[in-house]
């Protein structure tokens, strides 16, 4: 990349054989010259046309041969000269030239341009410091120039290309202007950079050298402006501090802060971490609440237009605004609504939310297992922030909203904490005035908010804060409530949502009732509203198509066009009966099913197999029949030579986990079947605990179990007599087309099934 103008020196080593051998063969010359030309690497050797037209004539005045078979030399630049002709022999090009005539006669111009030359190169040798001040009595003793700009040029820091252009440019004039432009350009960076280095001096001392390269970064940014003070930062927080209403503690905290920051530097770490804290402290609703909808009506008619039925959990909100307006004192409740998916428990928060005229927060702690998730980091530790609960309240801005907690029973402990004991200080009505968040290092008063936590379990919730919670159940909807919603809610909002309306598509009843019971199995709505929705694209689909309006009255026979042929039979399937087999009922988070379990025996040695998932208790359960029945083999007429058989018990879906105690009088009814080969009724379902004496025990969950009892075509259901009160939960249409028949003692069962020959065979 070395240029070489007329007058300048250059020192070279050879790096192979090839440039030993022109070293050698110019040496041998008389004169020791040769021509050296640039640019010649990216050019093919086949066309000597383009080759460059003016090169440099060069005289070699060293040559020295050194270890590892290589040469050094010095080269000489003497003038430019015009190539005439390139020949070539033996990988060798040789040229033909001749000299350049000087091409002005004007010197007094040259003179002109010499001066000018001279003055802007003192003031370039003045302005950079890396150049010596010693080229400057160097360059006074040139009085030509064309020698001046060869030898300036040199020595200028300019990218190859451009000392070429000035190598190739014959006239000396237009070198001298093209020079002194660049003179200029460079002086003008170089004053640039000068004024730079001197605001980065201004701001160091001698404890922030080590800052040097960061400072001078910050004074760059400040030219183009895009840096903001640090005084205007600290001006933005007092402004927010003078707004902000807050407790005399608090005030005082953050303005301790404040001062924090002013003494530090800003590129100390810990300047960010404060930063984040103040803007925390600064942006909480401390003392802020929006103002309650207190007309009773209108918050009872608010939630009777946004979710059907549910009547205990909208009696309970409007007498907590009833006692509010009687006693301002009064502590928000901490509400819990339980339920199976699907039923509305997070929608129905939202729109209490909206009934008093609240914000919203939400917050799901569903496999949460860090307490820190709940009452944050300490501000020691790197990446430290703050809970969920004081995030919910800064993001939505006010000290009084409506706080739902998500999936407080799938939460879990491990060695990072107890998240559901964090919780305790949130959800206790005595103690969350005065909450305390590890990285807020202040307490916040949170007794003004309305928790409204869900769940699907409530065995799951932690004792010590299931105690602190108002428990609500949210039960399955009936078929009949399920229709109603669709009516009412689902299919205007869904028609709205497709930009539909009621004068293009109608659901008939008797579809809806049949997308119900035949294309979906679940406790809630979920489902029903997505396959409402799947009817209407394919309808908005067609409206596009046809391009013309349509009336469409969905019915019956037009759900397999689209939604495919009927998923779940059950209740299409006529009576069967069988020997071993009996419905149980049961309990899941998804709402009440039947759980069939079968029975058989067969030659062994009294061996009890249990298959199915079953828990232990479940087992437990099993083994107390077995007992039960071998106790009372003679009342029951069974042979004491069965019991010697190998007996297998097997609840069918063996992938999903089954437990509990209810399934008790279920596996001694099927174990009995199997032994006398009498058949079971499968519209028959039963549930009950049964202990050792026979006597049949209460059970939990009976409205759910009973109504997924009846989604299956169950026609009688056994029940505990104890449970008989909890049937009056079970919607009135449902009751009146089942059979519930009440037994205290398994014996009572054993006569109605096995003895009765109505029902056995």
């Amino acid at each position: 990349n070395a240029i070489l103008f007329p007058g300048m020196e250059y020192r070279g080593e050879t790096v192979d054989f090839f440039e030993q051998g022109i070293i050698d063969a110019v040496d041998k010359t008389d004169n020791k010259e040769l021509i050296i030309i640039h640019s010649i690497d990216n050019i093919s050797t086949d066309d000597v046309t383009e080759f460059p037209k003016i090169g440099l004539l060069a005289t070699l005045t060293l040559k020295l041969n050194i270890p590892n078979s290589k040469m050094r030399y010095i080269f000489i630049g003497l003038k430019r000269i015009e190539i005439t002709s390139y020949e070539e022999e033996n990988g060798v090009y040789y040229a033909n030239y001749k000299e350049i005539e000087n091409t002005t006669n004007n010197s007094l111009e040259e003179d002109k341009y010499l001066n000018m030359l001279y003055r802007n190169y003192e003031r370039y040798v003045r302005e950079i410091s890396s150049v010596s001040n010693a080229m400057l009595g160097e360059i006074s003793s040139i009085k030509s120039l064309d020698k001046l700009t060869d030898f300036i040029v040199s020595f200028l820091n300019l990218s190859p290309d451009t000392k070429k252009s000035y190598l190739y440019e014959l006239d000396p004039i237009k070198r001298a202007i093209n020079l002194v432009s660049q003179l200029k350009e460079e002086i003008n960076l170089a004053k640039l950079e000068k004024e730079i280095e001197a605001k980065v001096h201004k701001r160091i001392d001698e404890d922030q050298r080590k800052y040097y390269l960061s400072e001078k970064l910050k004074i760059i940014s400040n030219e183009l402006g895009t840096v903001s003070s640090k005084n205007m930062v600290i001006d933005n927080y007092n402004k927010k501090l003078k707004k902000l209403k807050c407790s005399n503690k608090v005030r005082n905290k953050i303005k301790e802060e404040i001062e924090h920051y002013k003494s530090i530097n800003e590129n100390v770490p810990e300047a960010s971490i404060l930063r984040e804290y103040l803007d925390l402290m600064l942006s909480l609703p401390w003392d802020y609440k929006t103002k309650d909808v207190t007309d009773i009506k209108e918050i009872e008619n608010t939630l009777n237009n946004s979710h059907y039925g549910l009547t205990k959990v909208k009696e309970r909100i409007v007498e907590y605004i009833a006692v509010k307006q009687n006693s301002p004192k009064e502590k928000s409740p901490i509400l819990c609504l339980i339920g199976p998916p699907g039923v509305g428990k997070t929608s129905l928060a939202k729109t209490i939310a909206k009934a008093l005229n609240r914000r919203l927060v939400s917050v799901s702690v569903g496999g949460v297992n860090d307490e820190a998730e709940i009452v944050g980091h300490r501000r020691t530790y790197v990446g430290a922030l703050p809970g969920r609960i004081i995030s919910g309240i800064r993001k939505c801005g006010s000290s009084n909203p409506v706080f739902i907690i998500d999936e407080i029973d799938k939460m879990t402990k491990n060695f990072r904490g107890d998240p559901a004991s964090s919780l305790l200080e949130v959800l206790d009505k005595e103690q969350n005035s005065t909450f305390y968040d590890h990285y807020l290092e202040e307490e916040y008063d949170l007794s003004s908010v309305l928790f409204i936590a869900t769940a699907n379990y409530e065995d799951q919730i932690p004792p010590e804060l299931r105690d602190r919670l108002e428990i609500i159940y949210l039960d399955s909807y009936t078929e009949y409530e399920k229709l109603s919603i669709a009516k009412n809610y689902l299919i205007p909002k869904a028609l709205d949502e497709h930009g539909l309306t009621s004068l293009q598509v109608n659901f008939s009843d008797k579809a809806i009732l049949d997308i119900i019971n035949y294309y979906t199995k679940e406790a809630g709505v979920r489902n029903l509203e997505r396959l409402i929705s799947k009817i209407l694209r394919k309808i908005v689909k067609q409206v596009l198509t046809l391009n013309e309006p349509v009336f469409y009255e969905v019915t019956s026979k037009d759900l397999e066009k689209y939604l495919d042929r009927k998923i779940y039979t059950n209740r299409e399937n006529k009576e069967t009966k069988l020997k071993g087999v009996v419905n149980g009922l049961a309990y899941t988070p998804y709402g009440g099913d039947i759980l069939p379990i079968e029975v058989n025996h067969y030659k062994g040695s009294s061996n009890l197999v249990l298959t199915g998932s079953l828990g232990d208790v479940m087992q437990e359960s099993a083994k107390i029949a077995l007992s039960y029945i071998k106790a009372n083999a003679k009342k029951f007429n069974l042979p004491k030579s069965i019991f010697d058989d190998d007996i297998h018990i097997h609840v069918p879906e063996g992938a999903i986990p089954k437990e509990g105690p209810s399934a008790g009088i279920t596996l001694t009814t099927a174990l009995i079947s199997a032994f006398t080969n009498i058949k079971i009724s499968t519209h028959i379902a039963m549930t009950g605990e049964i202990t050792l004496q026979g006597d049949i025990i209460e059970i939990g969950g009976v409205k759910e179990k009973v109504l997924g009892a009846y989604r299956e075509g169950v026609k009688t259901i056994y029940l505990p007599l104890k449970n008989k009160a909890d049937v009056k939960d079970v919607p009135k249409e449902i009751r009146e087309k089942l059979e519930f028949i009440y037994v205290s003692n398994y014996k009572e069962l054993y006569k109605k099934l096995f003895v009765s020959e109505e029902v056995c065979s």
